[in-house]
């Protein structure tokens, strides 16, 4: 009873606002400017419409297997976070070049990527490193170099190598932070995919909203929207459950 009274109490302010849209484009809105804000159970018949002809879950996986393969490049930033968070000298070489490319918005690489590789996987799969990327390396930086020091000291103490440190107290204590690193990352990656698919893809959540807005089916529209949304959600909570399961002392991951 307490679960289902705590699932209500979740769910009173989005259906609160479900009815309040259905009700304002319905009452308050023509019928022109109701095409520009279709009702919900308009966007739920779209939503029916896209499922049953396979078209939704055909971009949705695109967008994903697009979303994947970037994350396995992007991995590439915790071996080079852990250098540049525990080696003086790595930080220094690495330091300036990624402070000088981090503040460079992944959108802004759209015109370049599509001259360097066209418009295809390959040139969406390299906007979203780049949202991924960043997060997870400062993340893993910063979370080796909060490493307690006391910790190292003890396990030198008793006859640790470097190697030994960096895999047993390094690398478990700098967990925490790095999957908070790899949430943030599949997040904005998540962003910088839709709006690279927007301009130079011919497939995905983004090229679907586009092809709709050129219709005018802005009920199309708003069901790829609440797709980005709904599947953004359900990335953060499975990254966010591995976390618990994996790392089950951590405060951060347990909130």
């Amino acid at each position: 009873m307490t679960r289902r009274l705590g699932a209500a109490r979740r769910l009173a302010l989005p259906l609160a606002l479900l009815l309040a849209w259905q009700w304002a484009s319905t009452v308050l809105l023509d019928e022109t400017e109701r095409a520009l804000l279709p009702p919900p159970t308009a966007v739920a018949a779209a939503a029916w419409e896209l499922l049953a002809s396979g078209e939704l879950m055909h971009h949705l996986f695109d967008s994903l297997r697009r979303e994947f393969v970037a994350f396995v490049w992007a991995l590439a930033a915790v071996p080079t976070g852990i250098a540049m968070g525990w080696w003086k000298l790595a930080d220094e070489q690495l330091n300036p070049v990624v402070e000088m490319l981090r503040p460079i918005p992944p959108l802004a690489w759209i015109p370049l990527s599509i001259l360097w590789f066209g418009v295809g996987d390959i040139q969406n799969e390299f906007i979203i490193l780049l949202g991924i990327f960043f997060p997870i390396l400062l993340n893993t930086i910063a979370g080796v170099k909060g490493v307690e020091p006391n910790l190292v000291r003890a396990a030198r103490c008793l006859g640790a190598g470097e190697a030994a440190v960096l895999r047993r107290v390094v690398l478990p204590a700098a967990l925490p932070q790095i999957i908070t690193g790899v949430r943030v990352g599949l997040g904005v990656g998540w962003m910088a995919l839709v709006a690279a698919e927007l301009v130079g893809a011919n497939s995905g959540l983004g090229f679907l909203i586009n092809d709709a807005r050129t219709l005018l089916r802005t009920d199309k529209v708003i069901v790829g929207m609440a797709a980005i949304g709904l599947v953004g959600l359900a990335l953060d909570l499975a990254i966010r459950e591995l976390g618990r399961r994996a790392l089950p002392w951590s405060r951060a991951l347990l909130s």
